[in-house]
């Protein structure tokens, strides 16, 4: 074990202290790993939107002082009590939702949302005891998604740590704990477009372009992406893109645009905006038959989707995920093994740098939209 093993850290982080104030970075005190819970030193992390939407307190109940962050990648420092696939030493990528390994989903091949440990936005305290391991002056400082990786150090539940390739460079890894991961699996995992096929993907922010990355990588012939925003376009083109649609210049809706440029509809789609109307809109376009729509963002926990059930009995499918399909621990490092082995790119994902100091200038990018990922040097 490390030398620090069992004492309390203190080290920098970046603290969400009141809702839309930017951040401060402070000392923090992190305690020792619990019962099945691991300490880790974070190198990289990177910026979600769902760091900000939380930021914001637009999201469910807001719990303030909290570390935010999610993306990251680092080292372990310490393991608690029970731990057995981690040592200190080892390289990982922190993970929003997790994988026991003995609930029912966990040893299913079909899911990947684990009863014990899947995602809960409104917890911000440890699982084992229910107290945070952060601290400043003796008050508590809330924990964010099981993970808060805008601290230099900080605690996870064993199932929420994946163990990566120790070549890996963290520095453009960590973008494959969240968003990438997310849309890619979508279509890999879910979607799964045979070689030449058609595939529209709504939304074309980070989600949405790895989304058509995976398109890309399954060999499809057509992709368009669909997105109000033309300023994407000419970016989304690295991406795999082939054509573009943007609703705003159509006087009719986008699932009949996309029907008449397809022949009656798209092969395949993936609806990455949480919009409910673009959720609609993506089922409706794909194909009689064999049409699969894939919806992958978050709606408003008030709506509603409508559709003429003849959509559904004309042999369309609807299908929803979660973290594309991926089981955190088992997927994830077979993820990392595709960008070492150059099956994929992540570093055309990575638009910015920052040093922690200026964490508040990640926040500005994005909230602009002019970033796609900002990696976040915890380090500096």
């Amino acid at each position: 074990m490390s030398s620090t093993a069992g004492q309390v850290i203190r080290c920098k982080a970046a603290v969400a202290w009141e809702a839309e104030k930017p951040l401060v970075i402070d000392d923090v005190e992190v305690a020792p790993p619990q019962k099945m819970e691991v300490r880790v030193k974070i190198h990289f992390t990177s910026l979600c939107h769902t760091d900000v939407y939380f930021w914001e307190a637009k999201g469910q109940n807001p719990l303030f002082p909290r570390i935010l962050g999610h993306e990251a990648g680092g080292i372990v420092e310490s393991v608690g009590e029970g731990v057995k696939e981690l040592k200190p030493g080892d390289k990982v990528l922190t993970i929003f939702t997790g994988e026991c390994g003995e609930c029912r989903h966990c040893k299913s091949a079909e899911s990947n949302m684990c009863d014990l440990l899947r995602i809960n936005t409104e917890r911000g305290a440890m699982i084992s005891d229910g107290k945070p391991r952060f601290s400043k002056d003796g008050k508590p400082i809330y924990h964010f998604l099981g993970t808060s990786t805008f601290s230099q150090y900080t605690v996870l539940h064993a199932g929420c740590v994946a163990k990566i390739n120790p070549e890996a460079p963290l520095d453009k890894v960590c973008v494959l704990s969240c968003g990438i991961s997310t849309g890619m699996g979508a279509t890999l995992n879910v979607a799964k477009p045979t070689k030449g096929s058609t595939v529209a993907v709504f939304g074309l922010g980070t989600v949405g372009l790895a989304a058509a990355e995976g398109a890309r990588i399954a060999g499809a012939s057509r992709i368009i992406g669909i997105d109000m925003n033309p300023n994407r376009f000419k970016e989304a083109t690295k991406f795999g893109v082939t054509e573009f649609v943007n609703p705003k210049d159509h006087n009719k809706p986008v699932q009949e645009v996309l029907a008449e440029m397809t022949d009656g509809g798209v092969d395949r789609c993936i609806e990455c905006t949480g919009n409910v109307g673009a959720m609609i809109s993506a089922f409706e376009c794909v194909h009689d038959g064999w049409g699969v729509a894939v919806l992958v963002g978050v709606p408003n926990k008030d709506d509603s989707f409508k559709t003429n059930p003849i959509n559904l009995l004309n042999e369309r499918t609807l299908k929803g995920t979660f973290f594309g399909n991926y089981k955190p621990r088992t997927d994830i490092p077979g993820v990392v093994e595709k960008y070492m082995n150059k099956e994929m790119e992540v570093e055309k994902f990575i638009t910015h740098k920052v040093n922690l100091s200026d964490i508040n200038k990640a926040f500005d990018y994005m909230i602009r939209g002019e970033s796609l990922r900002c990696i976040i040097d915890m380090g500096a």
